[in-house]
């Protein structure tokens, strides 16, 4: 890893911030907490969209109408878990770095938005012309159950996480 990086990561480790969260018997589970709630709301919204764009969700409402309402939402939530994810991280940061499922987790993640952005540039500009059918084209739909797929892995991986991690 890049030499940067580490001391970067140190240092954030090292913050009155993470030994704040690391240290205190109520803070740390109050961030996974909130953590798991927005997680929750990010999955289930963006569930919400994919089953429109399996054709198994929602088919009377135009699929802009459903992306339109629920991703604020998405949005939102997956800003609450990133800001609550990145203090747990802060706080055992060098430990995190060396899980392996911490590290597929953000690979996912990585992913999921690259499929997402895949689904934006090829589906969302001809939304106009398929927003209305029950069943939307074969490449809206591959873009729906991937994402399903990979925020299963997501989940799994984050669980996993809490039994693999080694803390001080």
């Amino acid at each position: 890893m890049m030499a940067w990086l580490l001391q970067l990561v140190a240092w954030l480790e090292n913050s009155a911030i993470a030994e704040n969260v690391r240290e205190n018997d109520v803070l740390f589970p109050t961030i996974e907490s909130v953590h798991v709630l927005a997680i929750c709301l990010v999955v289930g919204s963006i569930l919400i969209v994919d089953l429109r764009l399996l054709g198994l969700a929602s088919i009377r409402r135009p699929t802009g109408s459903v992306l339109n309402s629920v991703l604020p939402l998405t949005w939102s939530a997956f800003a609450i878990a990133v800001t609550s994810g990145g203090f747990m991280f802060i706080s055992n940061a060098t430990k995190y770095l060396n899980n392996d499922f911490f590290i597929c987790k953000l690979g996912l993640i990585a992913l999921a938005g690259l499929n997402m952005a895949a689904f934006h540039v090829l589906s969302v500009r001809d939304l106009p012309a398929w927003e209305n059918s029950e069943k939307p084209p074969l490449k809206a739909r591959l873009a729906g159950a991937v994402s399903i797929l990979l925020w299963i892995a997501v989940v799994t991986c984050g669980r996993w996480i809490g039994f693999t991690m080694e803390v001080r």
